[in-house]
């Protein structure tokens, strides 16, 4: 079973999302910042990364850049899945090493579901 990291603070779309990775024979593992969602990528090495980038105590921007320095975890896809839908947050997380970027009011959750499993196929 293919293991997702959901880093997201708005507990309602952690649940929903999560829900439905679920239902599609996912292990989800979730946390609410920043900082735990570092630790918790580095202690149990998911498949793959669903990462939000305003959040509290460690932004997304800060999480992204920790994840693909650190020899453990540059490996593990990220998608950023995010509010921010200006050029520059677009450029600087691709840059910054991002599988692909999703702006949370233009998808819906079988877009996210289909980004998910192109990914991690």
């Amino acid at each position: 079973m293919k293991k997702i990291l959901f880093i997201e603070d708005e507990a309602v779309l952690q649940k929903t999302v999560s829900e439905v990775l679920v239902n599609h024979d996912y292990e989800v593992l979730q946390a609410l910042d920043g900082e735990i969602g570092l630790r918790i990528a580095r202690e149990k090495q998911p498949d793959l990364i669903l990462l939000d980038l305003i959040m509290p105590r460690k932004n997304g921007f800060e999480v992204l850049e920790e994840l693909k320095q650190d020899e453990t975890t540059k490996h593990i896809p990220v998608i950023v899945l995010t509010n921010l839908e200006g050029p520059e947050e677009v450029e600087r997380v691709l840059n910054a090493g991002a599988t692909t970027y999703l702006v949370k009011a233009n998808y819906s959750l079988e877009e996210v579901l289909q980004k998910v499993k192109d990914t991690i196929a």
